[in-house]
């Protein structure tokens, strides 16, 4: 079967998920990253690989960072950036995704970033664009969000060198997390021999084992001897029901705090995608201590968005 984000010639022509993703792209796409970060300070050069090209940020769904970012990379590409209104858009007024998205490719958009709360939207919209159009996946419902894993991987790469030695605990909401399971396709991908989920069983989803994850209902044990800690937010607005018995007492048994990193290695990093529900899925302690990784996650994001941007046209650094 052919993969839709792939073109004839085995290149990337979307991104749409890091699910049947081959490794050989995604070590290009963190390689060409790297190339956009200065080794002094981590500053990002500005260059005109998309220098006349148009890139659209279609957000179905807020996300203030991810949108930001994404054009912070664009503008850092040369590219010039329209970012669609959501308020005012005709979606809100009862016009349909494909005439929205028909209407944005006759104002010769060349790339979309795209976010929606409905599963499948990017996947939709890649399907009914000019082969010369690209489409990347900025998060849809709780299906993906491949940039977000694939600067995970650069993050993990960047402290941790090499990816077949590592032990990687995934801590959350794993259940309503598109961040989880295109972390767990990159991570595994990428050689990762163990990963681990550690949750309650109302936020795993059902089988989730055949993801080739080791599944833990415990901190203590589920931490031990960890090399990376991904810490992923309580998405209580994908909630249906009382899932958790209080917000105090999920921090109790799955909030990440200094006792519980103790638990993992001596010098594993711990992350997050943001935004972060400090005294809820992590102590502050942590967030701001010497183990976190977090800004430096953000940071990195912009050099990668560049990279998936500049492949994607076609364009060497």
């Amino acid at each position: 079967m052919k993969n839709p984000q792939l073109n004839k010639h085995g290149e990337l022509q979307h991104l749409l998920t890091t699910e049947g993703l081959p490794a050989a792209i995604m070590r290009d796409i963190l390689d060409r990253a790297a190339t956009f970060l200065d080794a002094g300070g981590h500053e990002i050069k500005k260059v005109p690989l998309l220098h006349g090209k148009s890139v659209f940020n279609v957000f179905f769904e807020n996300s203030t960072r991810t949108r930001t970012t994404f054009e912070i990379a664009a503008k850092r590409l040369s590219a010039d950036v329209v970012n669609l209104n959501i308020g005012s858009s005709s979606t809100s007024k009862g016009e349909t995704l494909l005439d929205t998205v028909g209407n944005l490719c006759a104002m010769h958009a060349d790339m979309f970033v795209v976010r929606h709360a409905q599963s499948g939207a990017a996947h939709f919209i890649a399907r009914h664009v000019a082969p010369d159009v690209h489409v990347i996946n900025a998060g849809d419902g709780r299906h993906a969000h491949p940039t977000q894993a694939l600067l995970d991987m650069f993050t993990i790469r960047h402290y941790k060198k090499e990816f077949h030695n590592l032990r990687v605990a995934i801590i959350g909401d794993v259940l309503h997390s598109r961040v989880a399971r295109s972390q767990i396709h990159a991570l595994t991908t990428l050689g990762v021999p163990e990963v681990r989920v550690i949750a309650p069983k109302t936020l795993l989803p059902t089988m989730v084992e055949n993801l080739g994850v080791h599944v833990y209902h415990d901190m203590v044990q589920g931490l031990r001897e960890v090399d990376v800690v991904l810490m992923l937010r309580l998405q209580n607005e994908r909630m249906a029901g009382a899932l958790l018995p209080s917000a105090q007492e999920y921090f109790k048994y799955y909030g990440l705090t200094q006792e519980k990193l103790a638990l993992a290695k001596s010098d594993a990093i711990v992350m997050h995608p943001g935004p972060m529900n400090r005294g809820i899925e992590i102590d502050s302690s942590v967030a701001d201590g010497a183990h976190s990784v977090i800004l430096s996650q953000v940071t990195f994001g912009i050099a990668v968005r560049m990279a998936v941007m500049s492949m994607l046209a076609g364009k060497a650094q």
